[in-house]
């Protein structure tokens, strides 16, 4: 009987100079990936394998090009292993797990996440919006904290459940600021200023969603082939029109991923969690949410062998 897993991707925050190069050089699909991204966005495969790096870091590059370098990968995994039972991604990987589902064209969702991303950049001046990763205290503690520090018109809010233990903030710079201090004096381990050009999944985004929401509209859709667990509501959905909306509300919402993760353990029988794209982030976050499960991160293309190995091992 094989094992139920999941395919999880990563959003922003796992992109390197180099990633996806050794899959396109490895196998053909991979290749195929980036070329038809190239056509859609010119000169992206070179900045994902060249640089330099702070072009790549821009906001409106990074996404398309993760959302790029996780469908190479995955195009490799599709005629190689199972498929999974669940799709997920987090923030920007929901595009790449909606991609790998069938739900968004490729093509489609590159359009996307280039605007997505230029729109997150404009939603607020640049040096007035801030993160911060609260580490060491429970989620509950910092909803509490962060507002606490919002005052006077700042904003502060929780931008990401990522771990139990592990929770971001966002919102106006001086108000994460003062969340941040007030984190420490409450006994954080550590309060960390995120280097990020906004503050992402806070309500400072609205604009963005505002401005996103008809491109998204106008954008066909199809029924996902697997059920596609989201961010806003950390619960599978299984139509087009759905994952629509929950890009939409995605924008200026939080990301659940703790409640995602849990979900897919406990009620979706996910024992084993493959991370699709570069980087190993989601696979640490996983195994302190999830510690029964089982990770694989596909961040090198050696790694796929370990992925048909243990399937093997399992159907024998």
């Amino acid at each position: 009987m094989s094992e139920t897993v999941a395919f999880v991707f990563p959003g922003q925050g796992s992109q390197k100079v180099g990633m996806g190069r050794d899959w396109a050089d490895a196998f053909p699909e991979s290749r195929r990936a980036f070329e038809e991204a190239d056509a859609v966005l010119p000169g992206l495969s070179r900045l994902c394998w060249e640089g330099p790096a702070e072009e790549l870091q821009l906001t409106a590059n990074t996404q398309p090009a993760i959302l790029a370098t996780s469908v190479a990968i995955h195009r490799a995994l599709e005629d190689r292993v199972d498929e999974p039972a669940l799709v997920a991604g987090h923030s920007l990987g929901e595009y790449s797990a909606l991609v790998a589902s069938g739900a968004l064209r490729f093509e489609d969702a590159l359009r996307l996440v280039r605007r997505r991303g230029e729109l997150m950049q404009e939603a607020v001046p640049v040096g007035a919006g801030g993160m911060a990763a609260i580490l060491g205290l429970d989620a509950a503690t910092v909803e509490e904290i962060a507002a606490e520090a919002a005052a006077d018109g700042e904003l502060c809010a929780v931008a990401n459940y990522n771990e139990p233990r592990q929770t971001v903030i966002a919102g106006h710079r001086a108000a994460v600021e003062r969340a941040a201090e007030l984190a420490k004096a409450r006994g954080a381990k550590r309060a960390l200023l995120l280097p990020v050009s906004a503050p992402f999944h806070s309500p400072l985004m609205a604009p963005a969603r505002v401005g996103l929401a008809p491109l998204l509209e106008t954008t066909p859709f199809e029924d996902p082939r697997w059920p596609v667990v989201t961010n806003v509501d950390a619960r599978p959905l299984e139509d087009g029109a759905g994952a629509r909306k929950a890009l939409v509300r995605q924008v200026d919402s939080p990301v659940r991923w703790v409640e995602s993760v849990e979900w897919m353990a406990d009620e979706g029988g996910v024992v084993k969690f493959v991370e699709v794209g570069p980087g190993a982030v989601l696979s640490g976050l996983v195994r302190r949410i999830a510690p029964g499960s089982s990770t694989i991160s596909l961040a090198q293309p050696e790694k796929l062998a370990e992925v048909t190995a243990a399937e093997s091992e399992v159907t024998q």
